[in-house]
């Protein structure tokens, strides 16, 4: 077992499931990135980020995302299936909190790809790495009310619903809740 006082800067190291692989990010994804999820406006709109419509564009993503990986605490995979070798979405850890022993997870998947149940599949890999590497006490993610396949991805990991912040996000000319929910250690 780790220690308790402190996480473990254990980089973005690569996570297989039954039918993905999931690993860090290197300049060589881009195209699949772009065509499968990056460059799509409704996934990255629900995702609450812009698309990126030229390889200029992804290859800035790409440099934020890689060189964000040299202090061993940032954590963000690029989701692949196995049996494409595409590039389907991407999941982090985006919020890492080292004095307090959370990370909040966010993750998109590609509008071909969803409903098959790649997001839980991913999502229930990073959960478990980050109790078993990271030394995470508490894992939490949320979700706007109106992302109901996201819903349904939390529900199926067992994270339990903590609470509300109303009126959190103003996206469309509207206001949307941020709606919390985590797993604690000793529940997982």
């Amino acid at each position: 077992m780790l220690n308790k006082e402190y996480l473990c800067p254990c980089g973005t190291q690569p996570l297989e499931t039954e039918r993905l692989m999931l690993r860090a990010f290197s300049f060589d994804d881009a195209d699949s990135m772009m065509r499968n999820w990056a460059g799509d406006d409704q996934v990255q709109d629900m995702y609450g980020e812009p698309s990126y419509k030229t390889h200029e564009e992804v290859r800035g993503l790409l440099e934020k995302y890689i060189s964000s990986y040299e202090d061993g605490l940032h954590f963000r995979w690029g989701i692949f299936e196995k049996a494409s070798g595409e590039c389907i979405g991407q999941i982090a850890y985006f919020l890492v909190d080292q004095k307090n022993h959370f990370g909040e997870i966010e993750y998109c998947v590609g509008k071909a790809f969803q409903g098959r149940g790649y997001a839980t599949e991913a999502t229930k890999a990073v959960i478990r790495y980050g109790f078993e590497k990271i030394n995470f006490n508490k894992v939490q993610i949320c979700v706007r009310p109106s992302n109901l396949p996201s819903k349904k991805v939390i529900d199926k990991c067992g994270f339990t619903y903590e609470g509300t912040l109303r009126e959190y996000f103003f996206r469309n000319g509207k206001y949307e809740d941020r709606m919390y929910h985590s797993i604690l250690r000793k529940e997982f």
